[in-house]
């Protein structure tokens, strides 16, 4: 039986495609799906096993980073999306789709409370979009999807990717839980403690700033080199995580 994902699309996602390729690559059955359509009833999220939200800039970024489609998973989809995650399916939002998680109060979702806004995705300190390549530390976490995953290289686009917390009790009960799932190694946008990505109690939500969609084939990578090129980019290893997860 085909395993179906959905990737989520808005106003201003551009990562779409790119996310789309990943996780058929991957094995899913995949499909592009706008937000309206499960708000309209059109698309049913029950349908599908994994959930995507990719990146890009939706609704121009205008009222802050993910916040208008995050207000609409909140207040038109507040009882689909939590009740998807606790049905065992996956969830992973990237780079926007992680400004949106974390706005819309699905992550860090302590106690399988996916309404609640501890955390946020804020301006670059210092100020300025960054785009370049970054080296990712895998931490001790519940995350299905980084098993195996000591280190990653892969890029990042963002100008709002400032991971900060809503108090010091809530990054100690981060990691207290296990939910921080990567570091940079260089922190490129001044993230609390150099978070890169946090996932929920469960394992099966993550969120995460780079772009493991962008480093698909070995040629990707800007440190490969003629005659050592690897067949697969590192950023394949979240998706294939996903699917023998869900293949099981």
């Amino acid at each position: 039986m085909a395993i179906k994902a959905i990737v989520l699309r808005a106003a201003g996602t551009n990562c779409d495609a790119e996310t789309f390729f990943a996780l058929q690559k991957a094995g899913f059955e995949a499909g592009k799906v706008h937000v309206n359509e499960l708000i309209n009833g059109s698309k049913n999220l029950s349908d599908y096993a994994l959930l995507a939200i990719p990146g890009g800039f939706s609704a121009g970024d205008y009222l802050g980073s993910g916040k208008v489609f995050a207000n609409k998973i909140l207040f038109k989809l507040n009882n689909e999306v939590p009740d998807f995650i606790k049905q065992g399916n996956l969830l992973i939002g990237i780079c926007n789709g992680f400004q949106v998680l974390v706005k819309a109060g699905i992550l860090p979702g302590f106690g399988g409370n996916y309404n609640e806004q501890l955390t946020t995705l804020t301006l670059n300190n210092p100020a300025g979009f960054q785009c370049r390549w970054v080296k990712l530390k895998g931490q001790k976490s519940r995350s299905v999807f980084t098993k195996g995953i000591e280190e990653l290289n892969v890029p990042i686009a963002h100008g709002e990717g400032n991971f900060i917390v809503k108090d010091k009790g809530t990054l100690e009960k981060l990691y207290a839980k296990n939910q921080v799932v990567f570091k940079y190694e260089e922190n490129p946008n001044g993230s609390t403690d150099s978070i890169a990505g946090i996932c929920d109690e469960s394992g099966r939500v993550l969120g995460l700033m780079p772009h493991p969609e962008r480093n698909l084939f070995g040629i990707n990578a800007p440190n490969s080199a003629y005659g050592k090129i690897p067949e697969e980019g590192e950023g394949m290893k979240i998706f294939r995580n996903a699917f023998e997860y869900l293949k099981k």
